[in-house]
């Protein structure tokens, strides 16, 4: 697909710049001053005719989840290779390649990009961090709306439709985060230990420790102990273990997770790995530095009801509600159901971070979904990664063990107005670091 890409940018700057746009001197004037694609963007207004436009919506790679915040453009330029492991990715104003037009995928998913190029395969980009999906569009037709079908505009499943970014995960006997990753639509084949080539590599914890054709997979003690071996990462999801299990994770440990984070990577802690901010118990003796000034999470109880989306504390809070309402059609805006929801934290600093969901008893509020960027220590400005606790589980059907191999316990229900809430911050976290140009 590059060379593809990388042909036809060439192929698409040789045809352009040698006509000479007509001046009123009879065609005698300057060279055209336009260059690449954007030679091919018809003038509509001048013949009286509605802008040429590509239409779409961005789904995840199970071509069922609308995504929110996805960035789609058409390039300039090749956008060339994404590099793997943890790196520094804050939003930029300026995309890979540059932009002929760009826009950003809405609450419901829609897109609408709007004086583009016109002609046969016109090359599109839709990205949210390292999930990326390249096509050329085969025939975009000038002065008119041109639709994509979801085939095209969904995020990439495997390897061979487009970029996926690397992600670890611990695997708990009380959750299944794999389960979810698996749920929007990554290919099963892209679930490997860290020895294979998948996309996706798997780590024990207590959960599965292998998979279904009796492969083993790696400890997360293996991955948690090695900063190296983190770094390898740009997304790291664990599961919960049904307790903290803290005499496993010493504080060097600690220090490794809070270091992969502070370099860019993305962290998704479920609801006993609060143990990775504030330490066993609450007790920040034993956790990393500066994480347990951001919240309490010394509670071990569970709630019940609804999970209340924060749209006062969160930037991202009313698009998130609008977007739940769009994909799980709650019966109430702003909120779902919560399954299997458990009280750990009782609360954060919201000058630290952000509260996305919560869980109301009372007057009293207990965050359920909360997420900080990291380095948090530093200026905003100067952060690089995103770590986010979940108080709630996958919770439906999906199971992990080590007597079944990967994907042996996972459910094949419909996704849960739950999961689409989880799925959301999956997606979020990966996502470069500051508000979207």
């Amino acid at each position: 697909m590059r060379l593809l890409l990388a042909a036809m940018f060439v192929a698409s700057l040789g045809a352009c710049g040698s006509p000479a746009r007509d001046n009123g001197d009879g065609g005698a004037g300057t060279a055209d001053a336009c260059s690449g694609l954007e030679c091919r963007i018809a003038d509509c207004e001048a013949r009286g005719l509605p802008p040429t436009t590509i239409t779409g919506t961005v789904y995840a790679p199970n071509q069922e989840l609308a995504l929110y915040g996805a960035t789609v453009y058409i390039p300039s330029a090749d956008p060339g290779p994404l590099v793997d492991g943890v790196a520094c990715t804050r939003c930029q104003a300026t995309l890979p390649g540059g932009a002929v037009a760009n826009t950003v995928s809405g609450t419901a998913g829609e897109f609408t990009l709007t004086n583009v190029p016109s002609g046969r395969n016109i090359p599109l980009v839709i990205q949210i961090g390292k999930w990326r999906r390249q096509v050329d569009i085969v025939d975009v037709q000038e002065c008119t709306a041109n639709a994509l079908p979801k085939a095209l505009t969904s995020l990439p499943k495997n390897r061979t439709q487009g970029d996926l970014p690397r992600i670890a995960i611990a695997t708990g006997s009380c959750d299944a985060l794999e389960c979810l990753v698996k749920k929007i639509g990554v290919d099963a084949s892209e679930f490997t230990p860290d020895s294979g080539p998948g996309r996706v590599h798997l780590f024990a914890s207590n959960g599965a420790n292998k998979l279904a054709d009796s492969t083993a997979l790696g400890t997360a003690a293996s991955l948690w102990g090695d900063l190296d071996k983190l770094k390898e990462y740009d997304v790291a999801l664990f599961s919960c273990e049904c307790s903290q299990r803290a005499n496993e994770k010493p504080q060097a440990m600690m220090d490794n997770v809070k270091a992969f984070a502070d370099l860019g990577g993305r962290v998704f802690m479920s609801h006993y790995h609060n143990v990775w901010i504030d330490g066993e118990d609450g007790v920040p003796a034993h956790a990393p530095a500066v994480w347990p000034e951001i919240a309490d999470c010394s509670a071990d109880s569970t709630v019940s009801g609804n999970g209340i989306i924060d749209t006062v504390n969160n930037p991202k809070g009313s698009a998130f509600s609008a977007w739940m309402q769009v994909v799980a059609a709650t019966a109430t805006t702003g909120q779902f159901p919560i399954l299997e929801g458990k009280r750990t934290c009782n609360s954060i600093d919201n000058f630290k971070a952000e509260r996305w969901v919560y869980a109301q008893s009372g007057s009293t509020q207990y965050p359920q979904i909360f997420q900080f960027s990291t380095p948090n220590e530093v200026p905003e400005a100067d952060r690089c990664g995103k770590v986010v606790m979940s108080d709630m589980h996958v919770a439906s059907g999906s199971t992990s063990s080590s007597g079944t191999g990967f994907p042996g316990g996972c459910s094949s229900a419909a996704m849960t107005a739950q999961e689409k809430a989880l799925a959301f911050m999956i997606f979020d976290i990966s996502s470069c670091v500051g508000p979207i140009f």
